[in-house]
């Protein structure tokens, strides 16, 4: 925290981390400065924010990455009204037909009761499916080779991400947030303060506090401040497809070959899946992997609903996951030697849904000095240094 509460705020990164950390700073009633926001692609083209599939779930195994699920529900729930601006309130099409996690082995089965525990202790409801009730209640899907289900029954869903990141970034522009159109390519570091954010066309933006909400680019943007920071980026191809025959209360379905798919719209679906470790290189080109669909895809999709031999792809396209390699969850917080860097980084996968409570969490930090809302301090960059990882078990 600065000791002033009429600091300068300079946050690089507009997407939806970075405006959302915008937008709650300067709804504190007390921050009397600042908020500049750096965007290189105003457009958002190319933006994480822009390209993701915008799902949340509670459905995690560490009871941080809960609460911060619970908070983004219930914000996502009452954001037309929190991030309405001269009546204009957005319509984020928010639904909650919940996930379907299914395991086929007896550790999978053991990992989805162990995470329930984690889920029910913390609210999050959460209901265990034997093989009997999942045919009962989606009997268009196979289950044969599954041992159990973890469905959520509310608080799980999907959104218009692309929707949320324009609200928060027009709520934020609406008190007074400085949206720059910009590329930064370096910090100005004296000893263990930032005094500046070096642009491309060789200005400096001064400032007091600097935000890292770089998303894919993270580690590039703490290398400027000597930071060495396990977020890369890695390429996730999403195909969209048809599919004449209804399928009734789907959920976003979670199948152990780490295949997805989800409802969208009446007779559209979307998919994708994770890929193999061994093939998830750093920085791979935003180009869709056609392949993929009908050599993975497909054959997985129509094993697990059979009316799914009967797709037709209609779409598809690429963007990043900003994957913490060290534990695949955020990194969020002060750094613990520049006292003026504050982290917002490696989401990996989940930033869109974890945006409400990291902006919220940002923003006390900034003006409070500490987190008042939800204690984000299991995220801190001091894991990394320690060595120790917060494991999480669902990871998709």
């Amino acid at each position: 925290m600065h000791e002033e509460r009429d600091f300068h705020v300079v946050i690089v990164g507009g997407g939806v981390i970075g405006s959302a950390v915008a937008c709650f700073t300067l709804q504190e009633t007390s921050f009397r400065g600042r908020v500049t926001v750096i965007e290189r692609d105003p457009s958002y083209a190319n933006a994480s924010s822009a390209l993701s599939a915008s799902s949340i779930r509670q459905q995690f195994g560490t009871a941080i990455n809960v609460a911060i699920s619970r908070y983004g529900i219930a914000f996502l729930r009452e954001a037309a009204e929190r991030l309405a601006v001269d009546g204009n309130r957005p319509a984020l099409g928010l639904v909650e037909p919940g996930y379907l996690y299914l395991a086929a082995t007896d550790d999978g089965a053991a990992t989805l009761r162990s995470n329930h525990r984690v889920q029910l202790a913390q609210g999050a409801d959460i209901a265990l499916l034997e093989p009997e009730a999942l045919r009962a209640r989606f009997p268009w899907l196979a289950v044969d080779d599954v041992k159990l289900g973890a469905l959520g029954t509310s608080g799980e869903g999907w959104f218009d991400g692309y929707r949320l990141l324009q609200a928060f970034r027009g709520k934020a522009r609406s008190l007074g947030a400085n949206y720059v159109a910009a590329e930064a390519c370096g910090f100005d570091r004296v000893e263990e303060r930032i005094d500046a954010v070096a642009l491309t066309d060789g200005s400096r933006l001064e400032g007091d506090m600097f935000v890292n909400a770089a998303g894919p680019w993270a580690a590039e943007v703490a290398r400027w401040a000597g930071v060495d920071l396990p977020v890369r980026a890695r390429r996730r191809s999403v195909f969209a497809f048809t599919c004449p025959t209804p399928l009734p209360g789907c959920p976003l379905v979670i199948d152990p070959s780490g295949l997805w798919f989800r409802p969208e719209g009446s007779a559209q679906f979307i998919c994708g899946i994770s890929p193999d470790a061994s093939n998830d290189p750093d920085d791979a080109p935003l180009t869709v992997e056609h392949a993929l669909f009908d050599d993975v895809l497909w054959p997985l999709l129509a094993a697990r609903v059979p009316a799914f031999e009967a797709v037709r792809v209609t779409g598809s396209w690429a963007g990043y996951y900003e994957v913490n390699t060290f534990d695949h969850n955020g990194i969020v917080g002060f750094h613990p030697v520049i006292r003026n860097l504050v982290l917002a980084n490696g989401f990996s996968g989940h930033g869109m849904q974890q945006s409400p409570a990291v902006g919220r969490g940002i923003a006390e930090l900034l003006v409070h000095g500490r987190y008042r809302t939800l204690d984000l301090s299991p995220l801190a960059y001091e894991r990394i240094l320690s060595g120790t990882p917060l494991v999480e078990s669902n990871v998709i």
